[in-house]
């Protein structure tokens, strides 16, 4: 069972990897960890300059199995058609959410149909 507690004390830090000082690919390999899976690569020093989050992304999607939305997938998130920001699928209370972490907010837990509506196009993957 995940704490979702834990992560209310994560702030964003833009290529943050070490907990509690994150980004979203940063929440994706903290929120892994902590279901038991397998860590993705660290991609340090990997940000949206330089369009470096989809390049990253992009390739390790080639590894990865495209999947329905389930507790642990990875989620690609779009726009136009580059990733610019990707999170994690968590259930609470029976139900499928994303998390993610972005400026100003900081970790965010939303359900997954909301959450999809404010891109383009999102992908699943584990």
């Amino acid at each position: 069972m995940l704490n979702i507690d834990k992560y209310r004390s994560v702030i964003w830090q833009k290529g943050g990897r070490t907990y509690p000082l994150l980004d979203c690919f940063g929440i994706v390999n903290e929120v892994r960890r902590d279901l038991g899976l397998p860590m993705w690569p660290e991609f340090n020093g990997v940000t949206k300059e330089d369009n470096g989050l989809d390049r990253e992304a992009k390739n390790l999607m080639r590894e990865l199995s495209r999947c329905e939305p389930c507790i642990g997938a990875g989620i690609a998130c779009y726009s136009a058609s580059l990733v610019t920001h990707v999170a994690i699928v968590v259930e609470l209370d029976g139900v499928l959410h994303a998390i993610e972490c972005n400026p100003k907010s900081n970790v965010t837990i939303t359900p997954l149909r909301r959450f999809a509506r404010r891109f383009v196009k999102v992908e699943y993957y584990q």
